[in-house]
Parts: C-alpha cells; structure tokens; sequence
C-alpha cells in the first residue's frame, strides 16, 4: 500500500490557513452589518490636540500658534565651547596578568577600575604583570581593548 503525498502536518497547516481565512472573512462581514445598522464608520477625521493627542474634535481656532518658517531649524544644535570636555585618550593603568606565550593580557584602568584585553600585536614597550602602563583604547569584536601599550 503506498503512502500519502499529503503529509499529516502539511493537512493541519493547510486547515489552519483555511480557518484562519474563514474567520478574517467573518469579522469584515461583522463590521459591515455594524455599520450599515448603527451608521457611523468610526472617526472620520483625527484631530490633533495641544499635548499631540488624537481627538475626533478640531482644535480651538483662537488658540493657534503662529510659528514663523525661518523660526524652524532642522539641524544639529550649536556645541559651545563650554559644551565640550576636553577627554584625554591616553589612559593610565596596571597590568594585570600578561602571557608572553600565548601574546595577550589585561590591564586594569586606574581610573575606573575596569579590566581590558590587550594583545602583543598593540603593545610597544616589553611589558610584564603589575608594570604601570599607559593606553588607549579601541573598539575590539569582543568590547574595548587596550592598544599602543607603553610602560611609564
């Protein structure tokens, strides 16, 4: 006896869709019989109120607010010089463990106290553990690691 082409979830999939199109077909019925009875197809135009709410009433003509084009910037704000931190990218720390084997390390920062992955490829002087080291930092697939490595 040979098997059906038709596999048993191929059916059930097949029944859901035609469930599901029957039930969508249900509902658009149900919303026209509604409307035809009651008359209203809902909101027929949406206002926007002064706190950026939609309402079905329009909003007070005498409390418009006359906005001049030129008064309207689309733009990046203005930075001061105030506004701007000057940031050092040197950064000062320890070295926490380092294997000159296997070529790769970490450091803790002494500023915030946060360890980074440094390899042999980023050091320039010959570093070893508990050496105080300054670095910078750059953007690795695993997070921030530590690069141009020298001794102090």
């Amino acid at each position: 006896m040979a098997k059906s082409q038709q596999t048993y979830n191929k059916g059930e999939k097949e029944k859901k869709r035609l469930k599901k199109r029957e039930e969508k077909r249900k509902k658009m019925e149900a919303r026209k019989l509604e409307a035809k009875e009651h008359g209203k197809k809902g909101i027929e135009f949406a206002y926007v109120d002064f706190n950026g709410n939609l309402t079905d009433t329009p909003p007070d003509p005498s409390e418009r607010i006359a906005v001049d084009i030129e008064d309207i910037a689309i733009s990046v704000p203005k930075t001061l010089e105030s506004d701007r931190v000057a940031v050092d990218p040197i950064r000062k720390g320890t070295v926490s463990f380092f294997d000159s084997s296997k070529g790769f390390g970490f450091i803790v920062d002494s500023e915030n106290q946060e360890k980074y992955f440094t390899h042999v490829s980023g050091i320039i002087d010959e570093i070893v553990e508990n050496d105080k080291v300054t670095f910078e930092l750059e953007k690795g697939q695993r997070g921030m690691n530590a690069v141009r490595v020298k001794q102090q």
